[in-house]
């Protein structure tokens, strides 16, 4: 999970290297959180959060996979 957000988020972004990504897993739910430059936030949030709900719906789908819940928090 960590490694496909860690990519997509990436190429969206113009400082790649300030892009963190953590996951952790709490009961059946496996939590990444993304921590992104300030200049970069609202280009990973995107118009009306659609960039943010896209990143959310491809973790679930892989998450679905695994017979996992996932949750995608972006902290400033």
């Amino acid at each position: 999970m960590k490694e496909l957000i860690s990519f997509v988020v990436a190429k969206l972004v113009d400082q790649p290297d300030a892009v963190e990504v953590t996951e952790r897993e709490e009961a059946d739910t496996i939590i990444v959180e993304l921590r992104v430059a300030k200049e970069d936030l609202g280009k990973v949030i995107g118009k009306q959060g659609r960039t943010a709900k896209a990143m959310r719906s491809l973790l679930s789908a892989a998450a679905g996979k695994l017979e996992k819940r996932s949750r995608l928090e972006i902290i400033e």
